[in-house]
């Protein structure tokens, strides 16, 4: 499912290794790890004298699970976060970090010297997300993409891509292109030009098979989305 295990991450701990970082919902896939399996990776890193830094940005966009922050299955991990995805501010550069204390003074001195402060028209924009209204807005919108992967996944199989893993949470499909290129990076490329449809090739994402894979995105409505499908399936008729 494209995560990091504790097993796997006691296989390849070196010296040199620091920190973990896992991110949950994860980007390219939607997968999540299990609570059970962030405590034993909490419980090994500490071991180890490392660190162990958990991204959630997308942690309030999920699907079949209630959200939640695993602050609470590794409260000694630094725990990120921002207003990009959930609360759809991209762009407007704003986020927290939940530090353990004893790291507290180290990362103030480290924010000061990158960026010193978030824009205050940023941080204003930021207390309005909060207000009851918008509140209201936003618990709708895990619906609206569960709604989307629902349409987009079968979709795409039917078209020929292979997906293997059903995203949990986030706004992303992984899709296995190998039955259309080995090149996904000049695969993107074509179907952009050609078709008009924008997806992203797996080599923006690592190493393992990137070749023989693409990221859609349902961050669009479903019209949208089934536009793109017709699109797509016209572009792949050609091939």
């Amino acid at each position: 499912d494209y995560q990091l295990t504790a097993e796997l991450i006691e296989q390849h701990w070196t010296p040199e290794t620091k920190a973990v970082m896992i991110a949950s919902p994860s980007n390219p896939t939607g997968t999540m790890v299990d609570p059970n399996e962030i405590a034993q990776i909490n419980a090994f890193v500490k071991q180890q004298g490392g660190v162990l830094v958990i991204d959630e940005i997308y942690a309030m966009l999920t699907y079949e699970q209630q959200a939640y922050s695993l602050l609470a299955d590794a409260p000694d991990a630094f725990i990120i976060n921002s207003f990009s995805k959930y609360f759809g501010m991209t762009g407007w550069r704003l986020g927290w970090l939940i530090a353990p204390e004893a790291y507290v003074d180290a990362v103030d001195r480290l924010a000061q010297n990158i960026f010193l402060a978030a824009p205050t028209m940023a941080q204003h924009a930021a207390l309005s997300a909060f207000e009851a209204e918008t509140m209201q807005i936003l618990e709708l919108t895990p619906q609206a993409f569960r709604a989307r992967r629902d349409y987009l996944m079968p979709a795409l199989q039917q078209l020929g891509f292979e997906i293997s893993i059903k995203p949990q949470g986030a706004f992303y499909l992984y899709a296995d292109c190998s039955r259309f290129t080995d090149d996904s990076y000049a695969f993107v490329l074509d179907v952009l030009e050609k078709a008009g449809v924008a997806i992203t090739p797996g080599c923006d994402f690592g190493d393992y098979r990137a070749r023989q894979h693409v990221r859609f995105s349902y961050t669009t409505s479903i019209e949208d989305l089934r536009e793109g499908v017709a699109r797509l399936d016209g572009y792949l008729s050609s091939l």
